[in-house]
């Protein structure tokens, strides 16, 4: 999945934080889906996929709370084959809130609770803010970031129009050994 970042810049901001980060719950499904919706860069799940995530995968994921409301979120999950590596599923910012470094914030902070060794991520070519987002990421935990094709676009299906999927993995995180 593509991932949005809140900015071009990629980095964090000297702007107001959110008022709370946390993980999600099911209440916050609803608003992690009207967020992705609105992002326009996000490969859209149906709102039933975001209530499961918020539910099943809360550890591994951050929601953003700016005048009380769900301002952004990032979306992960440890790799069962590797659950030293947290796979970052999205990452969207509410319009709204974006230019605060916020997208910055939900991966700092999500590093830090989850304790991962290695983040990964896929994000299209044609994302460039996302890149720089994550290169922003990679030099804050003073990590290496190594980029390799991981879905071309003859695994995806005929229809549509899917650009190949590029592995971005980040390691190893700051206070993980």
């Amino acid at each position: 999945m593509s991932s949005t970042p809140d900015s071009a810049r990629g980095g964090t901001a000297t702007l107001p934080r959110p008022e709370v980060i946390r993980h999600p719950d099911v209440g916050d499904g609803a608003a992690m889906w009207r967020v992705a919706r609105d992002s326009r860069r996000l490969d859209l799940n149906p709102p039933y996929a975001y209530l499961l995530w918020a539910r099943d995968f809360a550890a591994t994921s951050l929601v953003a709370e700016v005048d009380g409301e769900v301002g952004g979120f990032v979306s992960g999950f440890r790799r069962p084959e590797a659950p030293g590596t947290l796979m970052v599923w999205q990452i969207a910012v509410d319009e709204s809130c974006r230019g605060r470094g916020l997208a910055g914030q939900l991966l700092d902070e999500l590093a830090r609770r989850t304790g991962a060794h290695t983040l990964e991520t896929t994000i299209t070519e044609g994302n460039p803010a996302s890149i720089r987002l994550f290169e922003s990421f990679a030099r804050r935990q003073g990590a290496g970031h190594h980029v390799t094709d991981l879905f071309g676009a003859e695994h995806f299906p005929g229809e549509g129009d899917w650009q190949p999927e590029l592995l971005h993995r980040i390691t190893p995180l700051r206070g993980t050994g």
